[in-house]
């Protein structure tokens, strides 16, 4: 059997998505896995033993599912797709690949292009969690029997990730043990806590546990995040590091400090002791999921609002300290197994 998963185009939507992609293999063990996903997030799948293949939308979405299609005319159909995003462009491109079944859920118009359109879940139906929302597309398809309960997304192959971004921080000419800082978010600053509060915390937390720190970023933040470690004493990588050297190197990290982020869900998935600023987001929904991850916020009226930019006075991330996240981090120490 050959099963297509159109993976989620953003990497904490993908972490969040991992229990269904796992859950598809534990359906179908025997079954030949293809991911399909875009460049940026495709490299968050490697080492998965569910999955076989992944083959990259690098080429553009139509480009690659007519590659996928004449595949399909040699004897190597997909029996199933399974649409993970909600647009109807992912819709599109599965179906131009032929899939038998395609199961996705109906929404954007997109029905027409579904072999199995899938009602989507009414608020309250399940549980708040946004992996429960993969699940529950799963469960609807009578591809999952139940859903099961969520307590943790662990990425696999962790010791060689580990290993290999030991090699890359000694490359760099970073001793051990490393504190991984991501004061960056997408879509807005309003989830960006204070950089320099990023920085005093990750230069006192470096002093106690006599370690480096390492600023990770995208290439459009690397200036704030060069201020994040100049102050902090550590070394800037924003913007020259792969996804793959970042996953690496994060699981090489003794302890990570990040806003609500893409950073935030693959140190949580690598079982990197880790404290994530929430301020106008909602932990409930997308958090991070585990014992060793903690999450530092101070509750006011207006949050969560999920707005991208704040409109007052940034009050949710400006009264949360440097001192509420070194104490957080401080209950993580010596906690990881």
């Amino acid at each position: 059997m050959k099963i297509l998963v159109r993976a989620t185009n953003w990497i904490g939507d993908a972490v969040m998505s991992l229990p269904a992609v796992r859950a598809i293999h534990e359906r179908y063990p025997n079954a030949r896995i293809t991911v399909l996903a875009k460049p940026w997030v495709a490299a968050l799948y490697e080492g998965e033993r569910a999955i076989g293949r992944i083959v990259p939308l690098n080429a553009g979405t139509i480009g690659v599912a007519m590659r996928l299609r004449k595949e399909s005319y040699r004897g190597a159909r997909f029996d199933l797709a399974v649409l993970l995003p909600n647009s109807l462009k992912s819709a599109f491109g599965v179906w131009l690949a032929g899939a038998e079944r395609i199961v996705g859920y109906a929404r954007d118009g997109r029905s027409p292009l579904l072999s199995e359109p899938i009602a989507m879940p009414a608020k309250g139906e399940i549980p708040p969690h946004e992996s429960y929302y993969y699940l529950e597309l799963l469960r609807r398809a009578t591809l999952l029997d139940s859903l099961p309960e969520q307590n943790e997304i662990r990425l696999d192959d962790f010791e060689g990730k580990r290993r290999r971004g030991v090699v890359l921080f000694e490359s760099r000419g970073v001793q051990l043990p490393v504190i991984g800082v991501s004061p960056g978010a997408a879509f807005g600053s309003a989830k960006r806590w204070l950089p320099e509060r990023f920085a005093e915390s990750a230069r006192r937390l470096a002093q106690q546990m006599n370690a480096s720190v390492a600023v990770f970023g995208s290439a459009a933040e690397t200036s704030m995040c060069e201020d994040v470690a100049r102050a902090a004493g550590g070394l800037n990588l924003a913007g020259k590091t792969t996804l793959r050297e970042f996953i690496d190197m994060t699981a090489a990290c003794s302890l990570f400090l990040t806003n609500d982020s893409g950073a935030m869900h693959i140190a949580s998935a690598l079982g990197v002791p880790s404290v994530t600023v929430f301020g106008p987001t909602n932990e409930v929904a997308t958090g991070p999921l585990g014992e060793l991850a903690r999450i530092v916020r101070e509750p006011v009226d207006c949050a969560p609002c999920l707005l991208r930019e704040c409109p007052i006075d940034h009050r949710c991330m400006t009264r949360v300290t440097a001192d509420h996240v070194i104490s957080a981090a401080g209950s993580l120490i010596g906690l990881r197994t």
